[in-house]
C-alpha cells in the first residue's frame, strides 16, 4: 500500500470513515503520521466547541463576579474557584463516574424518556467536562481585564451620555476583550493541549475512533518503540498552536485597531531648503 493509498484509507478513519480495521504488521511511518493526523481532528473538536461555547459562558461568568450582589457574585465564584482548584483529571473522573450512575434507560421529563447514554461518550461527557474548565479559566481572565478598564474610559462615556448597556457594549466589553485576549489566547492554546487528557479518562473511544494520543498508543504497544509516534503528536501539536497563534493574533489585532501605536503612519516628503 502506497503512502497516498494509506491516506485515503486512513485519513477519516477517526471519523468513522475509511478502513474499519488497524493496521496489524508492517508499520509505516506513514500510517503513523496519517492516523495520528486523523486522531487530531478530535482534540481540534473539543478545542473548538469548548472553547466557542465557554467563551460566552466565561463573560457571564465574569460578569456575575463582578456584581454588587451577593446572589450573583457568590455563585460565579465558587464555581470559579471550585474548577480552577481542582485538576482537569479530577473533573473528568467525576464527571464520569456521575454520568455513569444515570439511569440506562433513561430519565422521564414530562412523561417524556430522555435517553442519558449519549452522555458517558467522549464526543459529549468529555467535551462539557473542557467547556466547564474553560469557562472557569478564561472567566477570571475577564475579570481581570473588566477590573482593569481605565476609570477615565468610563467617565469620559458618562460625560457623553453613554450609559447602561451602550455603555457596556461600546465601552467595557471592546475594553474588556482587549486588555484580556493575550491572556485569552494562551488559556486556548493550554486548552488544546489539555484535549490529550481525553485519552487518560474513563470516557471511551467508540469503535476505536480515538484522538491523536490514542493511536500514538497504540503505534508505541505494537512496535515498543515510543520514539515515533509521540514525537509526531508533539509535531501535530505545534503546528496547531502556531495555527491557534496566527488566528488569535490576527483577532487582536482587530481588537486593538484603534490604538494610536497601530495606526500607520503616513511618509511625507520634508525636503530641506538649501541655503
Amino acid at each position: 500500500m502506497t503512502c497516498w493509498e494509506t491516506v485515503q484509507a486512513y485519513g477519516l478513519r477517526s471519523l468513522g470513515i475509511g478502513e474499519k480495521l488497524l493496521p496489524r504488521t508492517d508499520f509505516t511511518v506513514c500510517q503513523q503520521f496519517t492516523l495520528i493526523g486523523s486522531g487530531l481532528l478530535w482534540n481540534i473538536y473539543f478545542g473548538v466547541l469548548a472553547l466557542a461555547f465557554g467563551f460566552f459562558l466565561a463573560n457571564a461568568l465574569a460578569l456575575a463576579k463582578a456584581s454588587r450582589s451577593p446572589w450573583t457574585r457568590k455563585p460565579a465564584e465558587w464555581f470559579i474557584f471550585v474548577f480552577r482548584g481542582s485538576p482537569l483529571f479530577i473533573q473528568f473522573f467525576l464527571a464520569y463516574e456521575a454520568l455513569v450512575m444515570l439511569p440506562r434507560a433513561g430519565i422521564e421529563i414530562f412523561g417524556l424518556t430522555v435517553q442519558t447514554a449519549w452522555t458517558t461518550r467522549a464526543w459529549a461527557g468529555a467535551l462539557f467536562v473542557l467547556f466547564l474548565n474553560t469557562s472557569a479559566y478564561s472567566a477570571e481572565i475577564f475579570y481581570g481585564a473588566l477590573r482593569s478598564i481605565p476609570k477615565g474610559d468610563l467617565e469620559a462615556a458618562e460625560a457623553y451620555g453613554i450609559t447602561g448597556w451602550q455603555k457596556f457594549r461600546r465601552i467595557q466589553w471592546p475594553t474588556m476583550l482587549r486588555l484580556g485576549w493575550p491572556a485569552y489566547t494562551n488559556e486556548a492554546i493550554f486548552l488544546f493541549h489539555a484535549t490529550t487528557l481525553v485519552f487518560f479518562s474513563g470516557f471511551p473511544a467508540f469503535s476505536q475512533q480515538g484522538d491523536a494520543l490514542y493511536y500514538a498508543n497504540y503505534f508505541a504497544d505494537k512496535t515498543f518503540n515510543p520514539f515515533i509516534p509521540y514525537p509526531i503528536v508533539g509535531f501535530y501539536f505545534i503546528l496547531l498552536t502556531l495555527l491557534v497563534t496566527l488566528l488569535f493574533g490576527r483577532i487582536n489585532r482587530h481588537l486593538n485597531r484603534y490604538l494610536p501605536q497601530n495606526q500607520k503612519s503616513r511618509i511625507r516628503l520634508r525636503p530641506q531648503v538649501i541655503r
